[in-house]
This record gives structure tokens, C-alpha cells and sequence, in this order.
């Protein structure tokens, strides 16, 4: 099966693997080359950076994901697919609270659209200075 074949037969899980490809990019160039490959198929996606204490970060998080999925194409300007956007983001930061909460966080947001479905994912580490672990979290949303 090829992945034109498996996007439409598993929206929801090929567009949780493009937001996955994205958080989990290393450099804008790799960001680049993944936008492309899925845009081929009709994907959207898009990633933005973010970091900081986790309790203050919750809000950025979510602003950021919604920001960046309207930046570029990803949703339109309305008030459901915003709603969209920060449930998913919402449910990826419900995820990985427990693991985060009082300490810090820094990693990437993936935001994908395919049809009717939006995946939000968060790649990150969590931790002191140099003592991190990593963490995924996933959310996803139908429009």
C-alpha cells in the first residue's frame, strides 16, 4: 500500500504521522522537506518552536499551535477550526503534564491538516539544565 492508499483509508493516523514527522524535525531544511513530501499528498503541516516553565508555557503552547496552523493555511479564520486547533493542543499538553508539571520544557510543535482531520503534536524535553527526558504528546481533532 502505498501512502496516497494508506491516507485515505487512515486519515487520522497518516496526519498524526505528518505532525509527528514535523515536531520531531531537526532543522528548518528537514521542516522543508517534510512539508513538501506530505504536501504532495495534500497534507498541511506546519512547526514552531517553544520553551520555557511549563505552567506559564501552557497557554503559548496552545496560542502557538493555533497561530501557526493559521500562518500557513492550515485552518481558516474561524472560530471551529481555531477551537480545533487548541482542543488538540490542549489534549497533547494533557499528556505530558504530568511528566512537566514544575519543571522545564523545550521542543517543537507539529500542527497537520488532511480533510476533515487536525493532529496536534508535541516533541519535547523535559527536566533541569542537562537532566531531561523526552516526551510526546498527541491530540486530534475532526473539522
Amino acid at each position: 500500500m502505498d501512502r496516497q492508499e494508506a491516507l485515505e483509508q487512515a486519515g487520522s493516523r497518516e496526519t498524526a504521522r505528518a505532525a509527528l514527522q514535523m515536531a520531531s524535525s531537526r532543522s528548518r531544511e528537514e521542516e522543508k522537506q517534510i512539508r513538501a513530501e506530505w504536501s504532495n499528498l495534500g497534507v498541511r503541516v506546519t512547526a514552531v518552536d517553544y520553551g520555557g516553565d511549563f505552567v506559564p508555557s501552557v497557554m503559548r503552547i496552545v496560542e502557538r499551535a493555533v497561530v501557526a496552523a493559521k500562518r500557513e493555511g492550515l485552518i481558516a479564520d474561524s472560530h471551529g477550526e481555531e477551537g480545533a486547533v487548541a482542543g488538540a493542543a490542549h489534549e497533547a499538553v494533557a499528556q505530558i503534564s504530568a511528566k512537566a508539571l514544575g519543571l522545564n520544557v523545550g521542543g517543537k510543535i507539529g500542527v497537520a491538516r488532511w480533510d476533515m482531520h487536525v493532529v496536534v503534536v508535541l516533541f519535547m524535553g523535559v527536566g533541569l539544565v542537562h537532566l531531561n527526558e523526552v516526551c510526546l504528546g498527541l491530540g486530534h481533532r475532526a473539522i
